[in-house]
This record gives structure tokens, sequence and C-alpha cells, in this order.
């Protein structure tokens, strides 16, 4: 496994040189995510497929940068609009240095959020424009979209309670915002879910942790099967 920032592989052995996948992981604050994500990489790990670990807004050092200007909690405001410029500029530099150079040397890349949580936040959440989400998408990445995403859903006031108790006092923009906005974000994933159940797996976050490992495991089987793994 590749972590990035901070790369760092798995001891997984290089197996066949066969394209790389692109799996992300979406949902709301508490959803698990970042945990889900590093036992991915396990599960890729131990059937000797090279993984690349990252998460948006950010994922390299330059993309890392636009991630803090876009969370910290500052004096100066940032209008929807700029917030959602801001995620795909950080969006376009992590996959050109990064998403895309993996997937070509056949490495499958785990990707904490990718465009969807743009759909969701800033189209669901803020009220921006989907078609216009939609047209920034095509521009910064084109026909390269994830091959299985992984939806953690969950209850907003679960998610929230999650998050919270495991944050200091200090809290990010997002982490900011009031239950109201977090519905509107769940509603727009779930919205996403129904659209594309070929793509989007939607896994009970509210269980116990094994219960959703056991979820996310038999989606990943699946996957693994289809490339034939």
């Amino acid at each position: 496994m590749t972590e990035s920032p901070g790369a760092a592989h798995s001891p997984a052995q290089d197996g066949p040189r066969n394209r790389g996948l692109f799996i992300t992981l979406e949902g709301i604050e508490g959803a698990g995510k970042s945990t889900i994500a590093r036992r991915v990489c396990e599960w890729l790990a131990g059937r000797s497929i090279r993984a690349t670990l990252t998460r948006e807004p950010g994922g390299t050092p330059l993309a890392e940068r636009v991630r803090q200007i876009v969370l910290e909690r500052g004096e100066e405001p940032l209008s929807p609009v700029t917030e959602t410029l801001l995620m795909f500029a950080a969006r376009g530099i992590h996959i050109g240095s990064l998403i895309r150079p993996a997937l070509a040397r056949g490495e499958w890349i785990v990707c904490d959020r990718f465009t969807d949580a743009t759909r969701a936040y800033q189209g669901g959440g803020r009220g921006i424009d989907p078609a216009w989400i939609e047209s920034l998408a095509a521009q910064v990445h084109g026909d390269l979209q994830p091959d299985c995403t992984l939806l953690l859903d969950l209850p907003v006031p679960m998610g929230l309670a999650r998050a919270r108790s495991r944050k200091a006092a200090v809290t990010d923009r997002f982490e900011a915002e009031a239950q109201a906005f977090f519905e509107r974000v769940r509603a727009a994933y779930l919205e996403l879910a129904q659209r594309e159940p070929q793509r989007i797996h939607l896994i009970d976050a509210s269980r116990p942790l094994e219960a959703v490992e056991r979820q996310v495991i038999a989606a990943l089987e699946r996957l693994a099967q289809g490339e034939g793994r």
C-alpha cells in the first residue's frame, strides 16, 4: 500500500501488470471512511495487489496546500462557488501527479472522497448547480471515473456524534456546519447511489465495525472476481 502524502508501501508483492482499478470511499462525517480505507488496502495486500491510499482534497504536497485553504476557518469567507473551484483545483493536481500515474503502473487507487463528494457537499449541501459541477468534472478528469465506490451511509446524528467525540474543540469549515447541511449531503449521496447502483455500493455504516467490514469485503470480492483476481 502506498499512502499519500508521506508514501509508504505495503508488503504486498508485485502482481501481474494488469490495469489498476480506482476505488473511492464516500460518506458524511463520522462514517468511518479512513478506517475502512485502510482495511481495503489490507485486503488488497492480502491478494498481492499493490494499492495507493490517498485522499481528497489533497493527496499530494501541492494539493494538500489547497486542502488547507478549503478547510481552515479563517477570517475570509469562501463562497460556495469558490469552494467548488478549489476542490476541483486540488483534484486536478491530485489526478495528474498521483492517480493517473499509479493506475498506469497497474496499481489500484483507494481514495477517501472524489467527485461524488463534490456532488454531495457542494451540490447537495451548498446548492451549487449540478450541471456546472459535471462540466468541471468533465474538464478536470474527463473519462476517469471510479470503478467502485463504497458509500458508507449512516444517520446524520450518529455520524456527527461519532465525529465530534473523537475531534478536538477546533473543527474545520465542514465539521462546523449544522445538522441540516449534512442531511442535504446525505440525501444527495443516496440519490447518487440510486442512479448508479452498479458503481456505488451502499454500506450500512451504522452497524458495528466488523459488520461494516464484511459488507465492504463482499463488494470487493465481487469487484475482484470481475477482474479475474
